[in-house]
């Protein structure tokens, strides 16, 4: 499978790198899967459930290509989708670059990227 340059928008300037169709996919699946996680839990928070809300376990997402790629977020901080944030690692042999994301905005070049290789 052929690569192209996937751009991840950051808060502040934006990273791109060789990535994966198939990779792509399988990190919109888990991206898609945390926001309904997180919308769930703003739903009951809003339709007042009453005692504490169940944690849910954290969105870990690895890549192993011509770099390394990982998408972190812990769903039991943010109060909704449109304020979660992904923890970004993305590093090869010579440079390491940890930064933060904004959850829809990466979804959103997820979804750019596999409109543009598909």
């Amino acid at each position: 499978m052929s690569n192209s340059k996937l751009t991840l928008n950051l808060v502040e300037g934006s990273i791109s790198f060789d990535f994966t169709a198939e990779a792509a996919g399988n990190l919109q699946s888990a991206i898609a899967e945390l926001i309904q996680e997180l919308k769930s839990a703003a739903a009951k928070t809003v339709t007042g459930s009453s005692g504490k809300p169940t944690p849910q376990k954290p969105m870990e997402y690895q890549y192993t290509g011509d770099v390394f790629l990982e998408v972190f977020c812990n769903p039991n901080i943010w109060p909704s989708p449109f304020a979660a944030k992904l923890l970004i690692t993305l590093r090869d042999e010579r440079i390491r670059i940890t930064t933060e994301a904004e959850l829809t905005r990466v979804y959103d070049d997820i979804n750019q990227y596999l409109e543009q290789v598909g």
